[in-house]
């Protein structure tokens, strides 16, 4: 199945699909929950998981830095193209005190783009192993070398693995290789119009092999496309005659000069111009058909379960089940009429629920046990975030990292959150040892002492709307 957004959003699900794959999948429950709320087809929930974790994972900022780099890259590559083309103009043209040697200046100026052009032409109807013609490639590979950064290699390595599956990946390197030898030509066209206009140049064809006629016929082929433009061929007397040995008369180098300006536009801008466009409409078709997602790819598929649940709503006051083992009622409804909820998290099996009686704008939530009671409470509280949220917490156990993660996601979801470290009424060192253990590890997910409490009773205060200056904190 194939499904998708733009582009944009195709890209960054690619990558992050490759970070996953390279360093394992990411604590994704809140971004997954999100994209349930949502809804849409599994592509959909796809892009959607991944916008949600690529702003959490800086994931966006990557493919960001990775397009400014690129860019910038190819405005050096394009610069650098125009020096290229002027310095070929100079060179094929000389300082004007030497007769220009038609051939070789001819050579110089369109010999390297027409070899580059056949084989792109031969590449296209051939299979290979590389993606587009070489001055793609380099600007490709030069970009991920100025990439910087833990995640840099993430973006491209994503943009080949989109665009390599349909093959535009070398129909954009193509494109963005014969802009380059585009901007050249006309740099060189350019050069070569500036420099006939301010200097007198004087024009012969030198050779050894060839004879007088086979070089008018050579200055004849070559000239016929141009002169479909309006570009003259000179005359067969004057062909033959321009061999060094004979003085000219000015207006026979003017036509020469025509005659190389007309080769110039004819076999390098206009095959150019052509081959861009060319690639750049099957380009533009091949990212429009990137955008669309192959779900089926792995990364995508194991998805699936979890994005398409088979039942996708949880009833706000469904009951998890019976909580025999609590010395009272344990749960309650999970439709939320305050703006202050009270949960007890994983508290020891001989616990009085709830502690108090709770004043009536504080909702009782509960004790959150297992994983389906968790996913309750989260699915509610993102549908209603509430303002107060007080987790009660036996000090007594060893802080996990699962429960630490459910802290720091319940988090989200509150404007204000308190945890309640609880005991027994007996001091222990070891019970010490323990709340000394819960203020470090909490402190490790950013929830610093201010926002713990050690006692319960200032706790409810707090959780009621009393002001927490003076509670006791850890």
């Amino acid at each position: 199945m194939r499904d998708g957004g733009s582009f944009k959003q195709a890209w960054l699900t690619e990558t992050l699909r490759v970070r996953e794959a390279y360093w394992g999948q990411l604590q994704d429950s809140t971004e997954v929950r999100r994209a349930l709320t949502e809804g849409g087809t599994f592509a959909q929930r796809l892009i959607l998981r991944a916008e949600f974790l690529g702003q959490r994972e800086k994931l966006n900022e990557v493919i960001e830095q990775w397009t400014t780099v690129a860019q910038w890259a190819l405005a050096v590559m394009f610069f650098v193209a125009i020096l290229a083309g002027i310095g070929t103009g100079l060179g094929a043209l000389g300082d004007g005190v030497r007769s220009v040697n038609l051939l070789l200046a001819l050579a110089t100026m369109l010999g390297l783009h027409a070899v580059s052009l056949i084989l792109w032409l031969v590449g296209m109807g051939v299979q290979t192993r590389e993606n587009g013609p070489w001055l793609g490639r380099i600007w490709l590979a030069v970009t991920r070398k100025l990439a910087r950064g833990p995640n840099a290699g993430l973006a491209p390595r994503a943009l080949i693995g989109l665009l390599g599956r349909n093959g535009a990946l070398r129909w954009v390197l193509s494109t963005v290789s014969h802009l380059l030898w585009l901007v050249a030509l006309i740099s060189l066209l350019g050069t070569l119009l500036i420099l006939l206009s301010a200097r007198r140049y004087t024009f012969n064809w030198e050779t050894t092999l060839l004879s007088p006629d086979a070089f008018v016929a050579l200055t004849k082929s070559l000239g016929w496309l141009p002169q479909q433009l309006g570009f003259a061929i000179p005359p067969d007397a004057y062909i033959r005659i321009s061999d060094g040995l004979h003085t000219l008369p000015a207006e026979m180098h003017a036509l020469w000069s025509g005659w190389l300006i007309g080769c110039v536009l004819v076999y390098g801008i206009i095959p150019r111009f052509i081959a861009a466009g060319f690639s750049a409409v099957i380009a533009r078709r091949g990212v429009r058909m990137a955008s669309v997602l192959d779900t089926t790819l792995p990364g995508y598929a194991n998805l699936r379960p979890r994005l398409m649940p088979a039942s996708e709503s949880i009833a706000p006051d469904a009951s998890p089940g019976p909580q025999v083992h609590y010395a009272a009622t344990t749960q309650s409804s999970l439709s939320f009429t305050g703006p202050a909820v009270l949960i007890g998290l994983e508290l020891a099996s001989t616990t009085t629920w709830p502690p108090a009686r709770l004043p009536d704008d504080v909702h009782n939530g509960g004790i959150i046990d297992n994983r389906t009671q968790r996913h309750a409470l989260l699915d509610q509280l993102h549908k209603q975030p509430v303002e107060r949220l007080l987790i009660v917490c036996d000090a007594f156990q060893t802080p996990d990292r699962g429960i630490l993660a459910f802290v720091s996601e319940l988090a989200a979801y509150a404007k204000e959150l308190r945890v309640a470290l609880v005991t027994e009424p007996h001091s222990t060192s070891v019970e010490t040892a323990r709340h000394i253990a819960w203020r470090a590890q909490l402190a490790d997910i950013g929830m610093p002492a201010q926002q713990l409490f050690t006692a319960l009773d200032p706790a409810l205060a707090w959780l009621a709307g009393a002001s927490d200056d003076k509670h006791e904190a850890s």
